[in-house]
């Protein structure tokens, strides 16, 4: 129950907070293009607070919070009086309403940039990828990809990092052609190139793992059977297990590691296990029954009840990248701008075909995510909360009628024209509109149900 109402709470702050940037953008712009603004809401529905200020406008914040807007003064949503036309939004130019339209996005866009600026200043952390296994008759054995080989540099883009390795990859997903890599062997020495051909690469896949795809499995450093901490009502507890205890085998057999013992603990729900092991300088017996737990799958799997001590990285393998506050400006603003981009393309290749709209994802998946980074730390939540907004101004952009894009499309409209769109085609596009972007919710809202 805590962690579903950490969830719910992490998520409605999350929302709230590109909500609001959001919605303040229209709402500043509008102010200062003369438009009256009558009510600036975050969330929908019955307001839960409320207050007015000196110019009129009704601030609210309502219990579904899951947008937001900005209502202004409109002859086609009421009748206004004589002396307050020049103040209604329909009676603005066409370069007003644009630019009142673009701001919400640009809000976003620029929330994305003062987010990564913070997160680059506090500097980037990752490790290198560096290949430890190659699948045999896969596309990295094809490529001549070979084992201890560190990847630098996917199509000409430095790839110092896990996330940036797989950012590079995830980008060529339905694309033909050539993906080259950059490659050297992790002890040093000449970099070398390997190319792999691309034939739609990943287009019917549900939920694309690139390096699973190629074949790769990146070096992890392998964690010992040594327990770190044991929950005080688990199986691990009333077998007499504590922190620092090292398993050496189990029914005479060998471990190797933690991830030999989790499997060996798995498969024998509520079966009693003779094992060995080592506390301090002492080896010592125990029998120790796995706990029953009864799996999604239906299926019963054995549950000790402790957590593994984690390996350390290899200091070579680690990566640092520090920047100051100008340096961080820049970064910031490549990351959003490479974010975009990638947004922009994955909806394209929805649209075209050659990316599954099953990747497509909603409410559910964004709270999940939002909780999950949340528990890794400030820096790993502003990082999704920065991914986000980018998505946000994008899709907002998009000259679909309803949203920000298709208000511009209008404008652009008649300003080149001279002429307005008439409220019947307006109308009648929204109700298009309005249509397109319910079915996308609930397709994506069954996605998240699915995955599930």
């Amino acid at each position: 129950m805590l962690g579903l109402l950490q969830t719910v709470l992490i998520t409605v702050v999350t929302l709230g907070i590109l909500v609001a940037v959001h919605e303040f953008g229209h709402f500043w712009v509008a102010r200062r293009c003369g438009i009256k603004v009558l009510r600036f809401s975050i969330g929908f529905g019955k307001p839960l607070l409320k207050w007015v200020d000196r110019h009129g406008t009704e601030f609210a914040v309502a219990g579904i919070p899951l947008g937001g807007y900005v209502k202004m003064l409109d002859e086609r949503e009421g009748p206004v009086a004589e002396h307050e036309l020049d103040q209604a939004f329909s009676q603005a130019s066409p370069p007003k309403r644009i630019a009142i339209a673009a701001a919400g996005p640009l809000a976003n866009f620029v929330l994305a940039i003062f987010v990564y600026w913070l997160v680059f200043l506090n500097g980037v952390n990752g490790v290198a990828p560096i290949i430890d296994q190659i699948e045999p008759g896969s596309l990295a054995e094809q490529a001549g990809l070979q084992v201890g080989q560190e990847i630098l540099a996917v199509d000409g883009e430095s790839t110092p990092t896990w996330e940036a390795l797989q950012l590079q990859l995830l980008e060529r997903i339905g694309e033909h052609g050539t993906l080259s890599f950059s490659v050297k062997p992790s002890a040093g020495g000449q970099v070398e190139t390997a190319q792999v051909s691309l034939d739609r690469w990943m287009h019917d896949v549900d939920e694309p793992n690139p390096l699973k795809e190629l074949g790769v499995t990146l070096f992890v450093p392998k964690a010992e059977a040594r327990v770190d901490e044991v929950m005080a009502d688990g199986a691990a507890a009333a077998a007499g297990m504590q922190a620092g205890d090292l398993v050496l085998s189990v029914d005479g057999q060998a471990v190797d590691g933690w991830a030999d013992w989790v499997e060996v603990v798995r498969s024998n729900p509520g079966r009693e296990l003779n094992m060995l092991i080592q506390r301090g300088d002492i080896t010592l017996p125990m029998m120790f029954t796995p706990a029953r737990r009864v799996g999604d799958d239906g299926k019963a799997y054995g549950y000790a009840g402790v957590s593994a001590v984690m390996p350390e990285w290899p200091e070579s393998m680690r990566r640092t990248m520090e920047y100051g506050p100008i340096g961080a400006i820049s970064a910031a603003a490549d990351k959003t701008w490479k974010m975009s981009v990638f947004t922009v393309e994955s909806i394209k290749k929805m649209l075209t075909g050659l990316l599954s709209p099953k990747n497509l994802s909603g409410p559910i998946t964004i709270a999940k995510v939002a909780s999950s980074s949340a528990q890794y730390g400030l820096y790993a939540w502003l990082s999704f909360l920065a991914l986000l907004s980018v998505s946000l101004a994008v899709l907002n952009l998009l000259p679909v009628p309803i949203l920000d894009g298709g208000h511009i499309v209008y404008a652009l409209i008649e300003w080149g024209s001279g002429k307005p769109v008439t409220e019947k085609v307006q109308a009648m596009a929204n109700q298009v509109g309005l249509l397109l972007v319910v079915c996308l919710m609930v397709f994506a809202l069954y996605n998240d149900v699915l995955r599930l």
